[in-house]
């Protein structure tokens, strides 16, 4: 049942995003990571996140949820200065893969004009 949870979350959070690309001129990425910081600080993607696991912490909206949940630990912690390390302590991890990834995948590929 954690499976059907989580496609279904995540999926219904991809569409929600899919729809906002599509009516708006903002990035996909923009766009997710803006709605996960602010569904957390509504204090309601916590919640989605226990119900739904993965698929609410694994979509754009998973990375904008880190980081505001790491900048408000951090605040708490260490004051004001938080503000300014929270978000890249806590989302440290999945910034570092996203980079090595892309390095490894920049490797391999073919790099050209597209044109």
């Amino acid at each position: 049942m954690e499976f059907v949870k989580a496609f279904v979350v995540g999926g219904f959070i991809c569409a929600i995003g899919q729809v906002l690309i599509d009516r708006t001129k903002m990035t996909p990425a923009r766009i997710l990571v803006t709605l996960g910081v602010i569904l957390t600080a509504l204090g309601i993607y916590e919640p989605i996140v226990e119900f739904a696991g993965a698929g609410a912490t694994v979509p754009l909206t998973g990375f904008g949820y880190t980081m505001a949940k790491g900048t408000l630990e951090f605040i708490n912690k260490k004051g004001a200065i938080g503000i300014l390390t929270g978000g890249l302590s806590s989302a440290s991890a999945g910034i570092t893969a996203a980079v090595f990834f892309g390095y490894l995948a920049a490797l391999v590929s073919k790099p050209g004009d597209k044109n």
